[in-house]
């Protein structure tokens, strides 16, 4: 998570007054530095009550709310979150470029077909294992070699080398 921060201040000075270091911030967030390296950030009670209320308004709204709460069968409007690929590399799915437009196609009309109900979190972790086993596909096929090549050795002998 990105945390965006205008203040830093020490470790030793928060501890001798943190209400007042927090009063004095710019934006409600504080880094409390130790060693010139973030240890925790503080934040004023008003900006956490301002983002619990956000976040309360978010998830009242209808399409977080089907995201979050509600299972449904696949359809042709369905997206991955924005940030899918940082998911799927929490889950141990490495993807290293961004969902095709094909690639999504391809999902989506095969999971419309099976007309299976899931929760939008469980259907972007079909996508990243789809993804991970036609991408790992691929690349093994473009790597195979062929097994009845037969290499010719190298007859040359070398500059340099003697016994010719």
């Amino acid at each position: 998570m990105k945390v965006l921060v205008s203040d830093n201040v020490s470790l030793d000075l928060f501890c001798k007054n943190p209400m007042q270091i927090l009063e004095k911030s710019n934006k409600g967030i504080i880094a409390v530095l130790k060693n010139n390296s973030p240890i925790f950030y503080a934040i004023t009670p008003h900006l956490l009550k301002k983002i619990f209320d956000l976040d309360h308004c978010l998830l009242n709204h209808d399409t977080i709310q089907q995201k979050i709460i509600k299972k449904f069968s696949m359809h042709p409007e369905w997206t991955p979150d924005k940030d899918f690929i940082r998911q799927a590399a929490l889950w141990g799915i490495m993807l290293t470029e961004e969902t095709s437009k094909s690639e999504l196609a391809s999902f989506i009309s095969y999971w419309q077909a099976e007309g299976c109900f899931f929760h939008h979190i469980q259907w972007q972790q079909k996508l990243a294992r789809s993804l991970q086993k036609s991408r790992s596909i691929i690349c093994m096929s473009q790597k195979k070699r062929d097994i009845t090549y037969i290499p010719t050795p190298d007859q040359t002998t070398p500059s340099g080398f003697r016994g010719k």
